[in-house]
């Protein structure tokens, strides 16, 4: 094991412990030395990592301490690019901005990838000029749980007008769904994004329901294996 990586490792058994850990302990999960075990953290204490203990004693991370940004391995840095690339699928504009932004970041600091590539076909992205309903504009929905009020057409192109309580998306390979439970319904639905014309963020809030609200749809929808589209 490098050294970089065996810290790494250190600080993220550290930050996951309910407990001091001792030197010990550490070195059998790591299958080191004790003696190397306790050169690492002394290492990591001069970076100023936030350890605390002493030997014998076991040591703790201090609350509230975060790893440095695509502090990652090779393959989680090319899991990361593949990743980021799908996004040109679903359709989310934003999140296509944003998975650009992160891209950039993560060449900065590691070579470049271009022999990596994901196809584009995806759904249709969500072109405001086009008379798109942005998914942003959903996620933020969900994201301060507020009401929706849109315009919803049908597969047999039967125009409806709709109060939505957000309570999650579903990203498909061909499409995007909004889930919510529909005042006009009394329940759960599935609304496709694309079929969404007219969408108007409201003041309403939900959010003393919303936890609840969530759970009792991914309870009662399974949307995982049999959702489909309202």
């Amino acid at each position: 094991m490098r050294r970089s990586t065996r810290l790494f490792e250190i600080i993220q058994i550290l930050r996951a412990a309910t407990a001091p850990i001792t030197a010990e302990d550490l070195a059998a999960r790591l299958e080191i030395s004790a003696r190397t075990v306790y050169r690492d953290i002394a290492a990591l204490q001069a970076m100023r990592t936030p350890i605390e203990g002493a030997a014998g004693l076991g040591y703790v991370m201090r609350g509230g301490y975060d790893l440095p940004p695509l502090n990652f391995d090779q393959e989680e840095v090319e899991a990361l690019r593949v990743g980021l690339s799908m996004l040109v699928r679903t359709g989310d504009s934003a999140l296509q901005q944003a998975a650009e932004r992160v891209c950039a970041k993560i060449d900065a600091l590691h070579d470049p990838a271009d022999w990596l590539r994901v196809a584009p076909w995806g759904a249709p992205a969500d072109d405001p000029g086009q008379g798109c309903t942005p998914i942003a504009l959903l996620r933020q929905a969900v994201r301060e749980a507020r009401k929706l009020s849109v315009e919803y057409r049908s597969v047999n192109d039967v125009q409806t007008m709709r109060v939505l309580r957000p309570v999650g998306l579903i990203y498909h390979l061909d499409c995007t769904m909004l889930a919510a439970w529909c005042e006009l319904r009394q329940g759960f639905r599935h609304f496709r994004t694309d079929r969404i014309w007219a969408c108007d963020l409201l003041s309403d809030s939900f959010a003393p329901q919303a936890a609840a609200l969530r759970q009792l749809w991914q309870d009662q929808s399974r949307w995982d294996e049999a959702a489909t589209p309202n």
